[in-house]
């Protein structure tokens, strides 16, 4: 289904932001639906959290307009961080609090009625009951990551930003968080997610990527490689530093790039780079095999095509 055709609950055009004499953020348009987990793809310092804060009310952007959740972004901020739910990349709770303590706070900061009930409730929800009288401070990264997502969902949000939020933490603890945020999803929650993770892009409906204060591209995560127009080639084999080395700035390809225990030759003109590897294709050290472009490579694609801030060009 199309954004025409969705309720969008994130309109913005335009939006603008400087620091000093520095332009963040650069002419910003955006559509995003009810219930859409959002990825927003890009280096560090690109803008990804600064764009967010923006579309989020929580921070007033230069030029430009939109709305959020129905309210005015600049005029009507208060309004939309009464429904928005932000958990930071650094875990910014109470570490010498309980679990317990932490959420009861929270409750209280929000004015949230039944309070006592909907901490047990969030407790049970997120696994924490078990550990609700240990101290913030003692938990390990993966269950810091549960009291923070249960914290910032307490006051039940129909707007949750994520920045950075599985990092540094194992994968079984990252598919359970991404668990949870798809069951928010389904039930309407919209999410907008900043990070430079694949394995948290994929898990992604849309993704805009950005870099050094420009939107590249954005659209559903599925077409993100098509719409690039991006043709690639997986190698396996042997040698293959020699390989990268001999296929590296032949005409038609425009980036080899190491992908574990092969190389992913890719090209947007997918006549000249078929042509440019042919003459290796036949040998017996390498099994070449075409494949559809993956969001990897179209990030790796669009950063080395792109320039930072200060007009230097930046390789991914």
């Amino acid at each position: 289904m199309s954004t025409a055709t969705q309720e969008l609950v994130i309109k913005a055009n335009g939006l603008v932001k400087r620091f000093d004499d520095q332009t963040v953020v650069n002419e910003f348009d955006i559509q995003i639906p009810k219930g859409a987990i959002y990825g927003f793809l890009g280096p560090n310092g690109s803008g990804k959290t600064t764009t967010i804060r923006m579309l989020c009310g929580l921070l007033t952007p230069d030029a430009g307009s939109g709305s959020c959740l129905g309210y005015d972004i600049l005029s009507q901020s208060e309004r939309i961080k009464e429904h928005v739910g932000y958990m930071t990349q650094k875990f910014s709770l109470y570490e010498d609090l309980t679990i317990r303590e932490n959420l009861d706070f929270m409750g209280r900061m929000y004015k949230i009625p039944g309070r006592r009930t909907k901490v047990s409730e969030a407790l049970e929800t997120l696994g924490l009951a078990h550990r609700s009288s240990q101290l913030a401070g003692e938990l390990s990264g993966g269950w810091k990551q549960r009291l923070a997502l249960a914290a910032c969902l307490l006051h039940e949000p129909d707007l949750l930003l994520l920045d950075e939020p599985t990092a540094g933490v194992d994968p079984k603890t990252r598919r359970d968080f991404w668990d949870e945020i798809r069951r928010l999803s389904d039930k309407g929650v919209t999410v907008l997610v900043s990070t430079h993770y694949m394995d948290e892009a994929i898990q992604c409906d849309n993704i805009a990527y950005i870099a050094y204060g420009e939107k590249l591209i954005d659209g559903p995560a599925m077409d993100i490689p098509q719409m690039v127009g991006l043709a690639t080639w997986r190698v396996e084999g042997s040698d293959l530093a020699d390989l990268s080395m001999k296929l590296t700035g032949k005409p038609g390809v425009e980036q080899v790039a190491r992908f574990g225990s092969a190389l992913h030759v890719s090209g947007t003109d997918s006549e000249k780079l078929t042509a440019a590897v042919a003459p290796f294709v036949d040998d017996k050290c390498h099994q070449w095999t075409r494949q559809p472009a993956g969001l990897e490579e179209v990030f790796i694609h669009l950063m080395n095509s792109s320039t930072d801030n200060f007009g230097r060009q930046k390789a991914a």
